[in-house]
């Protein structure tokens, strides 16, 4: 049995505080004032999910896209109604969830491992499935390049248990992998981090973030620079040391350069969820600027609306937004 949609989206929605400035924004630097928005709230969209993951905003459709892996489905909520409905149902336990340079949806798959491309019939194409002859993990997270690649990362969450995909063994290691846009060729670009998770590029497209989300003692964000063919990577440096018990997840990168990142506990007996719960903000030396406080874990987020100045929040169980003062970068 799934949890319910509420299909209108008014029991859900509305502002999750009615005080100006919204409370939640924990300001951790002056220089964030320029990005909030003081009569901006924090808004909840709409609830139901088990584990929400993978927004992707659609501004053709003025919809937005959400995976909600147990439940294997991916549910749609829409800006003219408010309402969320259930878009694609099995979904292969889909987890992140792109665009590529013609508008297609690119999907990371846990259940088959692969990650697919749906075509404008409806038809889904396999982008990629194996490397060097053994079954990918479980794709996790994905973002396309102006030259047309696909870039994701896989680690072993989907294959780990039941939850979010099928119990297996891994046959590969846990790695980032980019397809050429050209060739459809699939190339090994990172293998040495615990868990490559969330990532994203800076808005010149010469840093790749990715978040190394089981490294230890402290989750990590390692940025590698790109080579002017677009192809490989340089030597990486740290980025974000989240310290403590906090823990990265989905990762974008608004146009001045700034890492939005879905956060929470990494499990710590002694963390406190509650006060960790939400989005950080580090600005492009990786100093922490703010801490959006939710009410649930964020998992992932993406950047939509007409001017791309909403940001949107994939949190456990719900879908919420605020409007900020910047655009996403893609």
């Amino acid at each position: 049995m799934t949890a319910p949609v509420d299909p209108t989206g008014a029991a859900a929605a509305g502002c999750v505080s009615l005080r100006y400035p919204e409370p939640a924004i924990e300001v951790l630097d002056p220089a964030f004032l320029r990005y909030r928005l003081f009569n901006a709230s924090l808004e909840r969209l709409g609830t139901g999910l088990r584990w929400a993951e993978g927004p992707l905003w659609f501004g053709d459709g003025r919809f937005l896209l959400c995976s909600d892996i147990p439940n294997n489905r991916m549910v749609r909520w829409d800006e003219t109604t408010g309402g969320l409905s259930v878009f694609r149902q099995p979904a292969n336990h889909s987890n992140g969830l792109a665009r590529d340079r013609q508008g297609r949806l690119i999907a990371c798959e846990h259940l088959t491992r692969r990650v697919t491309r749906t075509e404008y019939d409806g038809s889904v194409t396999v982008l990629a499935d194996g490397f060097g002859g053994k079954r990918l993990n479980s794709p996790n997270d994905v973002i396309c390049a102006s030259d047309g690649s696909i870039w994701f990362s896989d680690p072993t969450f989907g294959i780990a248990g039941e939850w979010e995909g099928e119990r297996a063994e891994p046959e590969l290691p846990q790695a980032v992998y980019r397809i050429d846009g050209r060739t459809g060729k699939l190339a090994q670009v990172i293998a040495d981090l615990a868990a490559p998770n969330g990532l994203c590029f800076s808005p010149d497209e010469r840093t790749l973030y990715v978040v190394d989300s089981r490294a230890t003692p402290h989750r990590r964000i390692w940025a590698y620079p790109v080579a002017g063919d677009g192809r490989r990577l340089g030597r990486r440096r740290l980025h974000v040391n989240a310290g403590g018990p906090g823990a990265l997840d989905g990762i974008k990168a608004d146009v001045d350069g700034n890492l939005w990142c879905g956060w929470g506990s990494n499990g710590a007996l002694d963390a406190d969820p509650a006060a960790l719960d939400g989005v950080m903000v580090f600005d492009p030396q990786g100093r922490p600027l703010a801490h959006i406080h939710l009410p649930e874990r964020c998992a992932n987020l993406c950047f939509g609306g007409a001017k791309r100045n909403r940001l949107f929040m994939a949190a456990s169980h719900s879908l919420y937004a605020l409007y900020v003062a910047t655009r996403g970068a893609v």
